[in-house]
Parts: C-alpha cells; structure tokens; sequence
C-alpha cells in the first residue's frame, strides 16, 4: 500500500496542531481587543487569521478523509468488488495530503506572494536565445495549468530566433513559494535546429524568480533614478510602435536596470517598471543579509555560471534531471509543456527537511 499505510511521511512531523491553535486564539484576542484606526496595518493580520483558519479547516477534513480510508481498508479484506472505487479514492485524498503538505512547508515570509520571473539567455547564441524561449513556455504553461495569472511584462526578441530576455509577473496564490526553487542556470543538450551540420549543442539559460512585495519599505529617490522612453517592439496593437510607450528605469546607486513595455500606456509601463525595481531592490538587501550571516559563519557561497540546478537532454537520449535532488523525467516533452511540479515539490520537501535537520 502506498503512503497513508506505510506512514513514510507524519503529519504530525509538519503540522503542529496544539501550537497552530494557541496561535490562532492570540490573533483572536488581539484583534478583539484593539481599536484599529488604520485598516492597512489590520490586512496582514487578517491574512494571518485566515491562512491559520483554513490551515485548521483543511487538517481536519484530510484527518476525517484518511479515517473513512481506514475504514474502507479493513472492509477491503473481506472482498475486492469495491477496489477500484476505493483506489480512486485513495489517489484523490493522496494528492490532497500532498498539497497539504505544501501548504504547511511553504511558511517563508514571502511565499505567499506574486512571483517575478525573469529569464535570460546565456552561453550558446541563437540556441541559447531559442531555449529562453522555450523556458519561457514552459513557466507560462505551468502557471495557467496552476490557475495563475500570467502577466508579460518585457520581452527582447533574439536576433534570428527566441529571445534575449523576458520578465513575468505571476499572479497566485503561493506563487513566490512555488517557483523560488527554480532560480539558477538551466541546460539544454539537443540537436541544433540552427546548425546545417546537425551537430549537437548545449546551451544555457539563467532563471531568476523574486517575490513581488506590494508594501515595499524600500526608500527609492527621484534623484536616484534614470527613467527613459522607448518604442515598444512586438506583439500589442498599433500604438506600440507610434508613441514612446515602453519604460526603462536605471537605478543609478546599484545599477540595476528594468524596463517594461508591455502595458498599454508609458504612465502604466513606469508603475510596473517601479513595481519590479522596488522588488529588485528587496531581494538586493535580503541578499546582503544573508551574505553577512553567511560571513559571520565562515560560509563560502560560490555562485558561476556554470552550476546549473536542472538539464534538459533531447540528444543522444531524453531526460531531464535535476542536479540538487536527482529527479529525473524521461518524458522532455511533458516537462517543456509545463509538467514541472515533480521537480517543484521535490526541491520544496528537501529544503524542509533540510532545514529541520539543521
């Protein structure tokens, strides 16, 4: 029998059920017991009540579901006329512990939040700008699988094929959380479509993911910014190549750059372009902060190019594996397509567990 019988992952290991509820009452009283004048410091402590709320309310029902499937295990003895309505069963409450289980892993700060992704195309020239491309398929296609909102928010063609770069906005719930694993270098191994030799290329392509924070407390100066107008290429209506509509924005104390063309007017591509610099620039100080207790530690982080998290083989066989935890998918195709939460909820589990045992 599979998982719920052998017991390989306890509940009770993840889910701290006394805990959860003590927490729960405080929020109650707090919120019982103040005035709040300001509604905006009152939504982050809603959200609280309404995440441990539902975290409550969905043990409770995955509790009673494994408890009708003991039930219908025992009956299950006597005879196997019933077998196959109880093995559907058993999928479904499976994949519903599975996404309990994520729901109480993913607990970080930020992992409730919108997710920026951006990509860039690395070592391998028109392959490599072909592969962003291709990745960024994919991370699209998950994400509407997921019920997401998928937002472009730049895009810089290739000069034969693919693209140069490309950011998204994903908007959905736990989406930060979901696809913070998949920052880092991501190889292909193919026949180049692109070389009349057929010969077999690599190629590279870096992901980054940050999480879109609407209440930044970054401070961003007029004086420290470099907002220019441009041309909008591509794909959008008419306009897009009439008006300077598209917005690049350079902070120029850390020299960071974004740019954003997408939207339909230069006052709405400026307020996404900010939005993406005010993350940008969270993540930069997170970044530091780690560094410094990772000083502080004698920790040596190295960071090149070359260490990519995950490699997608079309050529000399199919594969795709996962450099950290040594998940492989034989089936590229449905990987490409958007099935990634095998290589997903893996680098979430191990992290977890990582973490625990640290």
């Amino acid at each position: 029998m599979r998982k719920l019988w052998n017991n390989s992952i306890s509940l009770e290991g993840i889910f701290d059920l006394k805990s959860k509820k003590e927490e729960l009452k405080a929020i109650e009283i707090e919120i019982t017991n103040h005035t709040w004048d300001d509604s905006e410091k009152l939504k982050p402590i809603l959200s609280k009540y309404n995440r441990l709320q539902k975290e409550l309310e969905n043990w409770e029902k995955l509790k009673k579901d494994i408890e009708e499937l003991s039930e219908w295990k025992e009956f299950l003895e006597e005879g196997e006329e019933y077998r196959q309505e109880f093995e559907k069963r058993l999928e479904e409450v499976e994949k519903k512990l599975k996404e309990f289980e994520l729901e109480i892993i993913l607990q970080d700060p930020h992992d409730n939040a919108n997710a920026i992704l951006s990509l860039h195309a690395g070592t391998g020239g028109t392959d490599a700008q072909d592969w962003t491309e291709i990745l960024l398929r994919m991370y699209i296609r998950w994400a509407e699988k997921k019920g997401f909102r998928v937002k472009i928010l730049d895009l810089s063609p290739g000069e034969e094929a693919g693209v140069k770069s490309a950011t998204l906005l994903i908007e959905g719930e736990r989406a930060y959380g979901y696809l913070k694993g998949e920052k880092g270098v991501h190889r292909l191994v193919r026949i180049s479509p692109f070389d009349a030799n057929h010969r077999r290329h690599t190629s590279f392509a870096l992901v980054e993911v940050i999480p879109e924070l609407p209440e930044s407390t970054v401070e961003i100066k007029p004086e420290d910014l470099k907002i220019e107008t441009f041309r909008a290429g591509g794909a959008g209506g008419q306009h897009v190549n009439k008006v300077e509509s598209a917005v690049r924005i350079t902070h120029i104390p850390t020299g960071i750059v974004v740019q954003c063309q997408n939207e339909r007017s230069q006052h709405a591509n400026k307020e996404m372009a900010l939005r993406v610099l005010k993350a940008k620039l969270e993540e930069l100080e997170e970044r530091k902060r780690r560094e410094k207790i990772a000083s502080l530690k004698g920790e040596v982080q190295e960071i090149s190019w070359g260490n990519q998290i995950r490699s997608y083989v079309f050529h000399p066989y199919t594969l795709v594996k996962d450099h950290r935890t040594g998940v492989e998918i034989g089936n590229v195709q449905a990987v490409i397509d958007g099935e990634i939460d095998q290589f997903i909820e893996a680098y979430l589990f191990n992290e977890f567990q990582r973490k625990k045992d640290k």
